[in-house]
């Protein structure tokens, strides 16, 4: 499960989280229970509770009376708990009382423990098997090999936890689980967790389980928005060998083929280097736009049979112009279906006003309003105005739009991407070669042998059909799935950098399921944290192929690329949460009316942050992501994961690197809060990364 990986799930499941261009899926849809916090009644008037006070109460007293006043704040939260989400269905109140009487497990003589254990089991029994089975009904979608057919699809939207949540409920193991373990804030477990064994923690997390009862026909709703969505990204693929220059010239490869946007931005990132590099940049810039604005021609999408000139929007076929008609917001018909079934799924989380928050306070367990703030402060900062002339001088130009994805500070920057794919593709000639080479990144990278080995065996590695994805294993018996996109001439050196990123996916994904002390602790705090390692890993792509960096501006240079990337993706994670918040103040919006709100969003957050150091205003830009399309409010998690990335290393310097990668991500899922301090020694801060690429600025400048 991936995403919110073991925060249990939120109703994207089933696709793609991505990272940069990875993805990381969830598993199933139901598991929304998994992840919603306990609250107010539902708003939903279906859904309201039929236990009254009076009930409520009288349960409450009986169970004090039997287990003593030491007992109290379970017994008290526990029944509430229950109450909240008991109806006529279940039964009446006599009913109910005796659920409690007879459900309660008390702390003493081991009770307590001993249910904890026996849910922990179970529940991984479950949930690991659904998400097998997920995987295993989503792999011709996500694997090259026989073409896709409507039956492939259905199945692959068919949500095999759909009941699951209605199941609980019925069966009344999920009132169990409400009865038994208090669900605590966000404040008190930042407060109180600091001092609770992981075992506690355990319990804490099993008190956020089951505090949503979402109607199965609309978690199947929910899936299928999801997988649609998932579909138009994952086959939005531009043929750049068909694109023509004004001139009428080729200057891309046959054989290249760009999904959007990730595909396309590591093109343009890799033509720094590149001697027609601008010309290049230019058209895929305007490629970009016209994505963004739904200029493109329909008919280019996915189309190896056209050929299409960009600059000037024609399409030819044969030889000869053919009318083509522009896309007809599509981009943005699949924003506003995420909106809407989100919008549907609202009333069913009680403890959270609407998506926004849910995603926020409930998936990342940080405010929408903090991490925002988190972002202002970092993107407004003068550093970045410095790091912006620094580019302009590398570059002997002004600089352009797309000089967000500026990728000068990277060592391999310098290096001909030819070069780096004839290597890449001989020694990963195809998957297995790959997964063969695991253990010994690895190793590489400080593991002994025996760890190195464990870990390596719990990760499976296929092709993928679009850019690929890191899919977690839910159970200790079965494998997480590593994906990228490999080519007939073996793995290029963007398949494999993905390919790095994704294995460092894998390796938080096994480390924080296997070397943690309970099930219901396994994962991490939110998908920031895994991103991090994620990023941790990639950054290490050229150790791994032996190719060692000398330079002694390195980690200057690495700072500055830190900086640089999280200035580019601040700015497309802030237009992506207001852009939902303009949707939420306009609920009946049209699919164009919501693409000029993106557009107009995207200018303003130019203007205020980006233009001051580009010199050209209402950009549109930051509104390519295509996360922004297909997962809602995901993109957040990227600049939270370099932020941690960036912390996290720095702590770790002078410290052996796999027993830290070990120590830190078998923590699990604690609260950000808390995880970080135990990491790091503090709170999650931009402030050094500010001061120290203020330091690499100075230095650089020193050695040009």
């Amino acid at each position: 499960i991936r995403g919110d990986h073991s925060k249990f799930l939120t109703f994207e499941s089933l696709k793609p989280k991505h990272m940069k261009r990875t993805y990381l899926i969830t598993t199933g849809i139901a598991m929304l229970i998994l992840f919603a916090a306990c609250g107010p009644k539902p708003k939903d008037e279906n859904a309201m509770s039929s236990i009254s006070e009076e009930t409520m109460k009288t349960a409450q007293d009986s169970l004090v009376a039997a287990y003593g006043d030491a007992e109290s704040f379970r017994i008290q939260k526990g029944v509430e708990q229950c109450a909240q989400f008991w109806t006529e269905e279940d039964g009446n109140d006599s009913t109910f009382i005796a659920f409690c009487k007879e459900n309660y497990s008390t702390e003493a003589n081991g009770q307590m423990d001993t249910l904890f254990d026996r849910l922990n089991h179970y529940f991984e029994m479950i949930l690991g098997h659904y998400n097998a089975l997920t995987i295993e009904l989503m792999r011709n979608i996500h694997e090259p090999g026989e073409s896709i057919t409507a039956i492939d699809e259905r199945f692959a939207m068919y949500d095999v936890t759909a009941h699951f949540q209605e199941d609980m409920f019925n069966n009344k193991t999920a009132f169990v689980v409400l009865l038994n373990f208090p669900h605590y804030t966000l404040e008190e477990k930042n407060t109180k967790g600091a001092e609770w064994t992981a075992r506690q923690w355990g319990m804490a997390r099993m008190g956020d389980l089951f505090t949503a009862r979402v109607p199965a026909d609309l978690l199947m709703e929910a899936s299928e928005v999801s997988v649609a969505g998932d579909n138009y990204i994952s086959f939005y693929n531009i043929y750049m060998g068909n694109i023509r220059t004004e001139a009428d010239t080729q200057i891309f490869a046959d054989d290249k083929v760009l999904i959007t946007h990730w595909g396309l931005r590591d093109e343009l990132k890799s033509h720094y280097a590149s001697d027609d590099g601008i010309a290049k940049q230019e058209l895929i810039y305007t490629i970009m736009q016209r994505i963004i604005d739904q200029s493109i021609p329909e008919i280019v999408i996915n189309n190896p049979d056209v050929q299409w000139n960009p600059e000037t929007n024609t399409v030819f076929k044969d030889g000869k112009e053919i009318e083509a008609t522009a896309e007809p917001d599509k981009r943005y018909e699949v924003l506003l279906s995420n909106f809407q079934v989100n919008k549907k799924l609202d009333p069913y989380f009680p403890f959270y006003e609407n998506t926004i928050s849910r995603k926020f306070d409930g998936g990342l367990e940080m405010s929408e309003a903090d991490v925002e703030n988190l972002f202002i402060e970092f993107v407004s900062s003068p550093v970045i105005k410095e790091v912006g002339n620094l580019i302009k001088e590398r570059l002997g130009r002004d600089l352009r739009p797309y000089d967000i994805w500026y990728d000068g500070f990277k060592s391999r920057s310098g290096i001909n991407e030819d070069e780096l794919d004839q290597i890449t593709q001989s020694k990963y000639p195809d998957n297995v070669a790959f997964k063969a080479a695991l253990p010994g990144f690895l190793r590489k990278l400080g593991f002994s042998p025996e760890k190195a080995d464990y870990i390596a065996q719990y990760i499976a590695v296929d092709p993928a059909r679009g850019s690929g994805h890191a899919w977690g294993s839910e159970m200790m018996t079965d494998v997480s799935h590593l994906r990228t996109r490999i080519a007939e001439t073996g793995m290029n050196y963007k398949g494999y950098n993905i390919a790095v990123h994704e294995f460092g996916h894998n390796v938080e994904q096994t480390i924080s399921l296997h070397f943690v002390d309970n099930y219901m602790l396994h994962g991490v705090p939110n998908t920031a944290f895994t991103e991090a390692l994620a990023f941790i890993f990639q950054k290490r792509d050229l150790q791994l192929l032996d190719m060692e960096n000398n330079d002694p501006l390195a980690e200057d240079m690495e700072t500055l690329d830190i900086c640089w990337s999280l200035y580019e993706i601040m700015g497309v994670s802030l237009v992506d949460m207001n852009v939902w918040k303009w949707m939420y103040e306009h609920p009946d919006a049209t699919a164009s009316e919501l693409k000029v709100a993106v557009m107009d969003i995207s200018k303003d957050i130019w203007n205020k942050y980006y233009a001051p150091v580009f010199g050209v205003k209402d950009q549109t830009i930051l509104a390519v992501y295509s996360h922004m399309i297909d997962n809602p409010l995901y993109l957040a998690a990227y600049p939270l994961g370099h932020i941690i990335q960036f912390q996290v290393e720095e702590s770790m310097k002078d410290k052996d690197f796999a027993e830290e990668v070990l120590r830190i991500w078998s923590q699990g899922q604690l609260s950000p809060d808390v995880w970080m301090i135990q990491a790091t020694g503090a709170k999650l801060s931009t402030q050094s990364l500010i001061d120290k690429t203020a330091e690499a600025v100075e230095k650089v400048k020193a050695e040009a």
